[in-house]
Order: C-alpha cells, then structure tokens, then sequence
C-alpha cells in the first residue's frame, strides 16, 4: 500500500488545480493539500513541492467545466472562501465528481457536497454584498478609491461588475485584511499592493487623500440619506441583516452611526 502524500503548493487557484492534476495523473493517496505558508506536516505522510503549471491546471479545469458549470463555480466560490482544510475538501469533492456519470453536484445528502454548496453560497452572498457595499472617494490623484474587509476573498469575483459600471473612471478597490487590491486604468484591471500608512473608513476626521469636493459630496449623501428615513418606521433588526454592521465603517452614510 502506498504511503499517503501531502502535496504542498503556493497558494494560488491554478496551483491547487494543478496539484489535482498530479494527484489523478499518478494516482497518488492524498494525505492533505497545504498552502506553502500554512504547511503542518504529518507524523507518517511524506510531503511533496507542487509548481504550478498552467497546462494542467487547465486540463483540470476543462475537465470539470465539462461535467457541470455549476461545479465550477462551486469549486471556484469554495477555493476562495479560505476555509480551513478546503483544499481536500475540493479534492474529494472532484474526486466524487469524475467518479459519477451525472448530477453529483446536486446529491446534497452527500456532506461532501453540502458543505461545498454551503461554502459556495456564502461567498456568493458576500460578493453580492460588496458590489452593494463598496463606497468609493476621489483622490486628489484623480482616482476613485475604497477599502474594503471581507469575510472571504471576493476580490476575483467582483472586478468584471466594477469594471463595467465604471468603465470611465479610474479606480482602485483594496482589501486591506488580505493586502492586495485591484487597479482600474481605463484600459485593464490590474492586482496591486499598497503600503498604506492608514485605513481610509467613513471617518468624520478628514484625510488629505481626498478632494475637498469630496467630503461635500459625502456630506450631501449623509443628509439625503438621514431625510429619507422616517424613524417610526426603521426596522434595526431587518437593517442588520442586509446591512451588518462589520460593512458600517466602510459606508459613508453611517459616519454618525459609526
């Protein structure tokens, strides 16, 4: 019997499908598939370095784009959820995909693809929430920028809806829990980092980031949106639940609230 393997790659998509790709090609036991940075070795598993190779990363994902779409935004959604133990999660679940000739995606008694479909549904909502959520404010360099938090890494998931609602403007969307954001030329979207000396929220405090029009701009908004709520009517608990307060300090309409 074959000793299990911890397959050991660098983070990315493309990498972990790769490592799936090695994982079926010489039929390997897999022990556990382990980001680079996050490695915790086994007492009796041998651990193995995976490069990423984009040829087989997308044989991979062909393969399962012919199974079922709805697979592949579930295994994509779930990849980007950063769950703990995700990657063997994903392996198995591909596994049973290949292994079926149809619909497994769907046999939600299997806890396998419950929890898959769960995590896929999470991300889903939370990218929703932050195409609403994002409140963007004109830098003095001309650029439309906010931050955001997110429970899960969204980012991939909502530059096409940005970048075609605001294809005439530059803007610059930055994640500051996971340190990297997405850049708006006009022309591409780009991944950048930043080494950002402050956090810009909703702050009554001003910043000398940001055009004076700006702020007047933000305070207009904050009135219009105090005038439209009529507070016999406000249903806090209901609010909470389409607005969480985590997405609060973001917002430029709750800077009081805040």
């Amino acid at each position: 019997m074959r000793e299990a393997k911890i397959l050991i790659y660098d983070g990315s998509f493309n990498g972990f499908l790769t490592c799936v790709f090695k994982a079926f090609d010489e039929r390997i036991q897999i022990a556990d598939i382990q980001k680079n940075s996050d490695v915790q070795r086994g007492l009796f598993s041998e651990t193995e370095i995976v490069f990423t190779e984009m040829d087989k990363a997308k044989r991979v994902w062909s393969g399962i784009e012919k199974k079922s779409n709805i697979a592949i935004k579930n295994i994509y959604f779930t990849f980007l959820s950063e769950t703990k133990n995700r990657e063997l999660l994903l392996y198995r679940y591909i596994q049973k995909l290949f292994s079926k000739t149809e619909f497994m995606h769907l046999n939600f008694s299997d806890d396998t693809v419950l929890r898959i479909s769960q995590l896929a549904k999470s991300v889903g909502r939370e990218k929703h929430r932050m195409e609403a959520f994002v409140r963007f404010q004109l830098t003095k360099d001309s650029i439309y920028f906010a931050n955001i938090e997110p429970d899960f890494d969204v980012l991939p998931l909502i530059s096409k809806h940005f970048r075609s609602r605001y294809a005439d403007q530059q803007w610059l969307i930055y994640d500051v829990k996971r340190k990297y954001g997405l850049f708006y030329d006009l022309n591409s979207v780009e991944i950048i980092t930043l080494d950002l000396n402050e956090i810009h929220t909703n702050s009554i405090n001003k910043s000398s980031a940001f055009t004076n029009a700006e702020y007047d701009y933000q305070d207009l908004w904050n009135n219009y949106f105090k005038s439209t709520n009529i507070k016999s009517r406000i249903n806090l608990k209901l609010h909470n639940q389409h607005v969480p307060k985590r997405y609060w300090k973001y917002l430029s309409e709750k800077k009081e609230a805040v």
